[in-house]
């Protein structure tokens, strides 16, 4: 057996994805090209080949450096899954000691596997974030019918006060990308650039979509919805906070839950969240239960656990900072600062 530094055009990686149980949507090889696009990041992916040369074992790397935040290796930065894939224990025996390799060659801190299934043995993990999962029905009226009576009344609010949904691609990227970038701020969170979801909608066109909720023409809720086997997710959506009293977030949800009905999906991946904060609770009315998520690390020796997240204390005057700023202005900023915040 042997590890490959994988550099051919991506079919082999992707089938061997495509058929293992634990994979996701950001094993996917496309998100390669994204990642490197967007933000200019060294990226590492490593097979591990049997002596039939067939692929037994996969992981996507990103390495990061920057003079704030120091130099770390990530599977993957920027999305909620990544991680190493193998069908074997042997394979991911070695893949794990070429990255530990490949992490004391670069002098990075600490390598991150965001694992959503089997974590692995006699690592350093952290499981301080969930993921909110919903099993679908497999009809609309029926999924109508299990939600929660306030779901409804909301999603009917919305509709009583003339907001509309449409769904589409690079049409719709301009007003996601002016909600997004609007609530981002008001969050205190940099901003990503607008190349990143032109990139995801370029490689991705068959399974990606944008979502968008209009007033009047405006749109004040959008969200970007990627699909992978049996799962639809939302990893990106945001409204204006302004009109929160009209319910937009709840239509948005629901049609994008219609959408996924639709689309044949049996499950609805609401995104990472902190148990017990707004975003869980807001997740869990819908019918979402929280799946664990494994985030496991290689650590240079003596180095504790990172802490690269709006909770630490450390960050808490600067995102009162940015709270302030104009929009158009986190605009010009952001991108420079969130691609090295993974």
């Amino acid at each position: 057996m042997e590890i490959q530094f994988y550099k051919e055009p991506g079919a082999a990686w992707n089938t061997f994805v495509n058929c293992h149980r634990d994979s996701t949507n950001y094993h996917q090889y496309g998100w390669r090209d994204v990642i490197e696009k967007s933000f200019g990041h060294q990226t590492y992916y490593l097979a591990a080949r049997d002596n039939k040369n067939e692929i037994c074992g996969v992981v996507p790397l990103v390495y990061m450096k920057s003079a704030f935040f120091g130099k770390f290796m990530v599977s993957l930065p920027f999305f909620n899954y990544g991680g190493i894939l193998c069908n074997t224990e042997e394979a991911e025996s070695i893949l794990l000691d070429e990255i530990n390799r490949m992490r004391r060659n670069l002098q990075a801190e600490y390598m991150e596997f965001r694992h959503l299934t089997a974590p692995l043995k006699n690592l350093e993990t952290k499981e301080h974030k969930v993921t909110m999962i919903l099993d679908l029905q497999n009809d609309e009226d029926l999924q109508w019918k299990v939600l929660d009576p306030k779901v409804r009344n909301q999603v009917r609010k919305a509709e009583k006060n003339g907001l509309k949904v449409i769904t589409g691609d690079f049409d719709l990227i301009d007003g996601f990308y002016e909600v997004f970038c609007r609530n981002m701020r008001d969050l205190g969170t940099p901003v990503y650039s607008r190349n990143f979801f032109q990139n995801i909608l370029e490689t991705f066109p068959d399974t990606t979509r944008i979502i968008s909720v209009l007033l009047d023409g405006q749109t004040i809720a959008s969200g970007l919805m990627t699909w992978f086997r049996d799962t639809l997710e939302v990893p990106w959506a945001s409204s204006i906070n302004d009109f929160k009293e009209k319910c937009p977030n709840n239509l948005l949800y629901w049609e994008a839950i219609r959408f996924a009905v639709r689309n044949g999906s049996t499950r609805f991946d609401f995104g990472r969240s902190t148990p017990g904060e707004g975003t869980f609770r807001f997740k869990k009315q819908w019918g979402a239960q929280p799946v664990q998520l494994y985030w496991q690390y290689l650590l240079k020796e003596g180095k504790k656990l990172p802490e690269l997240n709006p909770d630490n204390p450390k960050y808490r005057l600067a995102i009162k900072a940015w709270q302030k700023l104009p929009v158009s202005l986190t605009k010009m900023l952001g991108p420079g600062i969130v691609k090295n915040i993974p």
